[in-house]
């Protein structure tokens, strides 16, 4: 797969709640860093992640790419549904560095947290 294809299969994999084939995208040191779990390994971000979702929804707004490096950026909005419906949507820039087999080694989700930051400590308070 090239970069483009690895970015829509995971915002596939991740709107269908498909978490281990979204682990699968990374290396086996791959990490993930966001403003509201912190920095974890993939497969700790990722089953923390779907513990607290009960559905996502993506849209995606586009995919930038530089061509002389092995990093992207996917832009996207996400409908989430907390496991106690709470609902919250947001834009989110995700940035993307592979390694030399076009594993994720890197994520970092880069959003406001304002809203989903009190839903979130009100769901595992």
């Amino acid at each position: 797969m090239n970069k483009t294809e690895i970015a829509k299969t995971y915002l596939r994999y991740l709107e269908n709640g498909a978490m281990e084939k979204v682990i699968d995208l990374f290396n086996d040191d791959g990490t993930v860093e966001s403003p509201i779990y912190g920095i974890k390994k993939a497969d700790v971000f990722y089953r923390e992640l779907n513990n607290d979702t009960s559905n996502s929804e993506l849209i995606l707004k586009g995919i930038f790419e530089q061509h002389d490096s092995n990093s992207l950026a996917l832009y996207f909005t996400y409908k989430w549904t907390l496991k106690n419906n709470q609902k919250v949507a947001f834009d989110v820039v995700d940035i993307i560095e592979l390694d030399v087999e076009n594993k994720i080694k890197t994520l970092k989700i880069i959003y406001d947290t304002v809203v989903s930051r009190k839903l979130i400590n009100e769901l595992n308070g």
